[in-house]
């Protein structure tokens, strides 16, 4: 099953796959057969069927699935779609997630990997090794709009092939189609100064961006209108470069925000107004966060070399500190990433995180409070730029597990985490500058690299 006329039947069993915790929720085995059986199914009949039909398909199933398990939690938004989006993904995983926490209390050392045991995820990807499933080489297009000016980061739209976006110190965010022919769509154009972060809303109606002349925007992705201009004095917040914001995962109506000041604040963009209980204050500059996958946790990681772990409540938006972890004292920590294993054979929770003492690290969460356990490390030239790493998107089907991260040495590095020697299993060579940030799209095909030149390459994985 290949081509466009493949890409409804891949979300039907997307969206199959979100509901099946539902599904005899005590039997995993039946769980794991009515998967693969779907995948069969829809793999036989994509061959015979019209686009009109399948699309069709899919919407009656979504409408029948919610019907069944519950109806599709609502909540207050500057647009209710990316609410809703973001509500109805989450409460799906959410019992996933407590599956794989009762396994981690029972089985203590599980690797954070899927393991050589994962027979079935290894089937669906093809049973390719690491190398050969991340095989980048061929460069498909370089965008060289913000030549010149340092780019800042790079990020697919969820769950999407051909839409991307990156941000740079000129103050402008491009947002790009890869395929049928590469093209720049929008430009995010109106912070004064250079935009350091960005962030898609679920639906991917919707952008937060955050700049060094101390704002917060909010964009409409289809029109690249600025929906809202908030000011960091507005929301309690020094007037000091922004480094960082996200969008919470479960309720894309409040973003939270970490600055040079070592402040963190959570907004309701509806009113742009943040609320008494719902910020923090960081030793040092917040330079790096991420939300756990149910938006419960949130890590914060200063320039001081120390991590935050924060409970945050998803009714108020008030933050609860959890840990203080020192990770490398007086290092910056760039990047900070978050996953959650989708496998019934690896179910922990993991950080992967780069710290500018020439390391990156993954790290165990043991607790529901943030804690994390220190699993491995990986050699990357880093002591001065803020560069990010990323999870491979299907690493649950793999053999082995793949994790990405730019470079000061002009490379793009692949390590498998799960090899004792050797881990680099790859390293892209293209860029002539300081590679800042990577990003996968959602079925792997494409990856993106900016540098600080202001150059954005998109490499093709070899088929």
């Amino acid at each position: 099953m290949g081509g466009p006329s493949a890409l409804v039947w891949q979300q039907v069993l997307a969206l199959d796959a979100r509901y099946n915790a539902y599904r005899t929720p005590h039997n995993v085995q039946f769980r794991t057969q009515y998967i693969r059986r779907r995948s069969q199914l829809l793999r036989e009949y994509a061959k015979n069927t019209e686009p009109t039909i399948r699309k069709q398909y899919l919407k009656i199933r979504s409408q029948l699935l919610s019907q069944r398990y519950g109806p599709i939690s609502e909540a207050s938004s500057v647009r209710s779609s990316s609410i809703r989006g973001s509500v109805s993904h989450l409460e799906r995983m959410e019992s996933a997630i407590e599956e794989k926490n009762d396994c981690v209390k029972k089985f203590p050392n599980t690797l954070p990997v899927p393991t050589n045991r994962a027979d079935a995820s290894r089937a669906m990807a093809g049973g390719k090794s690491v190398s050969e499933n991340y095989a980048f080489a061929g460069m498909h297009h370089i965008f060289d709009d913000h030549i010149g000016h340092a780019a800042t980061a790079v990020k697919f739209a969820n769950d999407e092939k051909n839409l991307l976006a990156y941000s740079s110190m000129d103050g402008n965010i491009c947002i790009c189609e890869i395929c049928p022919e590469p093209k720049i769509t929008a430009t995010l154009s109106g912070h004064t100064d250079g935009v350091t972060d960005f962030a898609w809303s679920l639906s991917n109606d919707l952008i937060v961006s955050v700049s060094s002349d101390a704002t917060l925007r909010l964009w409409q992705t289809n029109s690249g209108k600025c929906m809202r201009n908030i000011a960091s004095s507005l929301v309690g917040m020094a007037q000091c470069a922004i480094h960082c914001c996200l969008f919470q995962p479960v309720n894309n109506n409040m973003v939270v925000l970490g600055n040079t000041a070592g402040q963190i604040t959570v907004v309701n963009i509806s009113t742009g107004k943040t609320r008494k209980g719902a910020n923090a204050k960081l030793s040092g500059a917040v330079l790096s966060m991420a939300f756990d996958s149910s938006g419960k946790v949130l890590w914060a990681g200063d320039d001081k070399g120390i991590i935050h772990s924060f409970t945050f409540d998803l009714a108020t938006g008030q933050l609860r500190k959890g840990h203080q972890m020192v990770i490398q004292a007086g290092s910056s920590l760039s990047s900070i990433q978050s996953r959650s294993w989708i496998s019934r054979e690896a179910r922990d929770p993991s950080v992967l995180v780069n710290v500018a003492a020439d390391t990156l690290r993954l790290f165990r969460v043991t607790d529901d409070r943030g804690m994390l356990l220190h699993k491995r490390s990986f050699p990357v030239k880093h002591n001065k730029h803020l560069i990010r790493s990323v999870f491979c998107p299907l690493m649950s089907f793999r053999q082995g597990a793949c994790v990405v991260t730019a470079s000061e040495d002009m490379s793009v590095c692949f390590f498998d985490i799960e090899r004792a020697s050797k881990p680099c299993v790859n390293r892209l060579q293209g860029h002539s500058a300081v590679v800042i940030d990577v990003s996968f799209n959602c079925d792997e095909s494409m990856l993106a690299s900016c540098d600080t030149e202001g150059v954005l390459i998109i490499w093709k994985r070899e088929q």
